[in-house]
This record gives structure tokens, sequence and C-alpha cells, in this order.
């Protein structure tokens, strides 16, 4: 066996142990989708270079484990000071280095590629009209108000739309049904066709991805339904977590995950929950979708609900006394969608029957709808409320874990059941995980001593009870 032969084994020897130990840190299912398909290359110098199959997976790397590398590798070979990330193979490859002296670096491989012309392509909308569902013109950013639980992924979904190229890969907006999601994602559309109408946008429901991918299966024409959804600039998905539970779905969809990412395109998605907690969904797959920008849109506030109305009203022309605005934002809570619609009925029976405009009014027309909104506040609907606020999953208010991240959302949770509902102590803490009425007394006292010391708590808590109020 010669020098570099010897050489290579040593380096291969080396890697196998590094291998080991980080799979034994961060357990097989990350090691099998992040590290296993890594494969070491040479070692210049006082660096290792490791050669990824992708740039998605090259930056996810970058993101999360290459510190650990550069670390347990200097463990094994004391002349390693750094990591190098080379994309193979590839007409460009790309070098992203890591070390205790630079810091992060990008080194370009120059090879020769044959230049060709930019074509301009239309929207896939207008050339595919079958595949991808049309825009709707009231969805702008113009048309869409801005308060404090949408505010940043409102600002996430400006920002991606304004940009030149990829910022956020991919944007993922979550939240509960009607306040705003689609919205938004038909706002990023007409802002990227309005600044460049030569980029490719899909626009369609997960539900119509599955069918059309069932279909391309049945005619067995998956060839074009992979260059379809592959070839676009930007793919916009609404309502991802309808492909829960589908495997063949995912499977394709991961596949042209990876394939946009991999080309430098934009990918927008939505969905009810945050990516961690879709159900039904591979594990792979939500690691690729929080990889990203994770923006979740709260539920509205009444102030929020009070401008969306005033606005609308403006538009629509409608002379509509405060005191009816302020009703309707107390009592239609549930999401923007069905507040809106409220003030549409009441516009269309003051027009129609020529009557004035008053509380009463809203009362007659709206009887069904105020009667759905004055239900019980339940238990099972705080814990989900408190959770989506304070972002922890609706499982961690039975659990007995003991962090503050989560143990001061569940006090929280305690507290507005035992203000909002009739429930006894006892019966509180069964719906909490078992727990003793003691430790519910005590979470309802801690949390009346915070909001007497710490006024950003206290307002909090008053926005759940009244969001849960209604």
């Amino acid at each position: 066996m010669d020098d570099r032969q010897l050489q290579t084994h040593k380096l291969e020897t080396q890697w196998c142990r590094v291998c080991s130990r980080l799979k034994a840190e961060i357990g097989d299912s990350a090691y099998e989708n992040w590290v296993k398909p890594l494969k070491v290359s040479q070692l210049e110098g006082s660096e290792v270079n490791l050669a990824v199959p992708s740039r998605f997976m090259r930056d996810w790397i970058l993101a999360n484990y290459l510190d650990r590398l550069r670390e347990l590798w200097h463990g094994e070979n004391a002349v390693v000071q750094s990591v190098a990330l080379s994309i193979q193979p590839t007409t460009q490859p790309i070098k992203m280095v890591k070390d205790q002296e630079h810091g992060l670096k990008e080194r370009v491989l120059a090879t020769p590629a044959a230049k060709t012309a930019p074509v301009a392509k239309p929207s896939v909308w207008q050339s595919n009209g079958n595949i991808a569902a049309p825009l709707d013109q009231k969805f702008t950013f113009d048309q869409f108000v801005v308060g404090k639980p949408n505010e940043f992924a409102y600002a996430a979904a400006r920002r991606v739309a304004e940009a030149s190229s990829v910022s956020f890969n991919p944007l993922f907006l979550y939240g509960g049904v009607g306040l705003g999601k689609t919205h938004l994602m038909n706002a990023i559309a007409w802002e990227i066709l309005e600044r460049d109408p030569s980029r490719t946008v899909m626009y369609l429901s997960a539900e119509k991805f599955m069918y059309r991918f069932v279909r391309a299966l049945r005619e067995q024409n998956t060839v074009d339904f992979k260059e379809q959804f592959r070839s676009v600039d930007v793919l916009m998905i609404d309502d991802v977590q309808f492909i829960g539970g589908r495997d063949a779905t995912q499977e394709e969809f991961f596949h042209s995950f990876n394939a946009l990412v991999d080309q430098g395109r934009q990918i927008i998605l939505s969905a009810d929950k945050s990516p961690s907690d879709l159900e039904g969904v591979e594990e792979r797959l939500k690691s690729r979708l929080n990889c990203g920008l994770v923006a979740d849109i709260h539920a509205t506030t009444y102030e929020l609900r009070l401008a969306i109305l005033e606005t609308k009203a403006e538009k629509m022309a409608m002379d509509a006394p405060n005191k009816v605005l302020e009703f309707l934002a107390h009592k239609i809570t549930a999401n923007v969608r069905e507040l809106e619609g409220a003030l549409n009925r009441v516009a269309a029976h003051t027009q129609l029957v020529g009557r004035e405009l008053t509380l009463e009014t809203c009362h007659e027309v709206l009887h069904d709808l105020l009667r759905a909104n004055d239900r019980r506040v339940t238990i099972e609907e705080i814990q989900k409320r408190v959770a989506e606020h304070f972002n922890i999953r609706i499982a961690d208010m039975h659990s007995a874990r003991r962090a503050r991240s989560v143990a001061r959302p569940r006090q929280v949770a305690m507290y507005l059941a035992k203000q909002l509902t009739s429930r006894s102590l006892p019966e509180i803490g069964r719906k909490f995980g078992g727990r003793d009425h003691t430790t519910v007394m005590h979470a309802v006292k801690k949390v009346d001593e915070l909001r007497d010391i710490d006024s950003s708590f206290a307002e909090d808590v008053e926005l759940l009870r009244r969001m849960l109020e209604g």
C-alpha cells in the first residue's frame, strides 16, 4: 500500500469514527437523512473536504452540523482545523468552509460552461390554466390589514415577494382557518408577477397537487408531471396538511421540493399547523419544511378585527356606525372570513330592505352567527388557543415537562380554565394530565402574581381571555 492509499485509508477510518460518534448524538433518523450521504474526499493541509449530493443538503449541514463535525474530526486527528463541503457532481461546484480563524467563506471552483440566453416564460396559469389555481384579484398586499397577530407573517411575505432571488426557502405560513394565509399567498404571487412578468409562478392547493399526481400515475405520465412542477421559478402550495398520510404523494413532493431548492427556486407553503405538528407527515419532510422561515399567524385581536371592519366598510362606501363595528369585532371572533361575511350580510340587508344599520338590525340578521359565537368555552379550546399563542404543542399541556417554556403556558391555560369555565379544580387538573387540584391552585396564584409585575405577560393573558370569550 503506497503513501496515498494509506492516507486515504486513514482518512476513511477517521470518518467512520466521526460518523459513529455523531450518530450517537443526533439519532438514527437524522444521521440517515443528513450525514450518511456525505462522502469524505481528501485532506488538504489542515482542511478535510466532504462531498455532498445537493445544495439543499449542504445548507442544512452548514446550519446544523458543521461545527460539530469539525470538533469531532479534530478529536480524531489534531491536524484537522476545518471542514469544507463541496457539491458533487455539478458543473460549478461550490465549497463552503467554516473554520475557527476565518469564519464562514465561500469558494467557487469555476469550470467552463456553455452560455445560453435566458428564455422568458409566461406564468403557469397563463400557459397551463388547468394545472394551477387562479389568483383572487382582491387578495393583494394593499388589501391586507396588518396587526400584531399577523405582522411577522406579512413582513416575511413582502420580503419574499420583493426579492429578486430566493430569500427564505421555503417560506412556511401557518395559522387557523380564515386568518389570512391564502390572502398572503395570493399577494406574494401578484407582487412577483408585477415586478417580473417573465417569472413562472405556480399556485395551487395541496389537494390539486395530489389529484394531478394520482392522475399522472393512472395515465402512466409521471415524467410530464415532474417536469411541470419542477420547471417553475416559484412554487406555491396552499394547505399542505392534506398530504399527511399519503405516502406516495409525500415522496413525490419531497423530490420536487429538493429539485427546486437545488436549482435556487422559491417555494412558499401554507398549512393550519406548524411543520413539526403536521400529522401523518414523514420526519424527513418535516425537517425540510422547517429549514426555511416558519411564520405563524395568530388569532385576531379585537383591535385587528375592528381595523379590518373599518377598512372593509370604507371600501364598500358603507356608512356603518362605530358602535355596530365595535359590536361585530367583539362578537365575531372565529376568523376574518366569518367577520367580513357578517359585515356583508348586514350591508346587503340594509340596502335591500332599506332599513337603518343599527345594533338591533345586527342582532336580527346575524342571530345564527351570534349564537354560534356565544357557545361555552371548553378546556380543550383553551389549551389549543394557549398552545398556539405560545407556540408549543397541545400535548405539552398534558406532559410532565417542567421547562419554563412549557410550564408557564400550561399555568396560563389552567388559570383561564378556572376563570372561563365552571369546572372544579380537580376536574381542571384531570384535563391537564391528571394533575392534583393543588397544582391548579398554584398555577392560578402564580399567574395572578406575574400579571401584577409583568405588563407584557398581563397583556398576553388578557388577549387570550378576550379571544376565548369573544
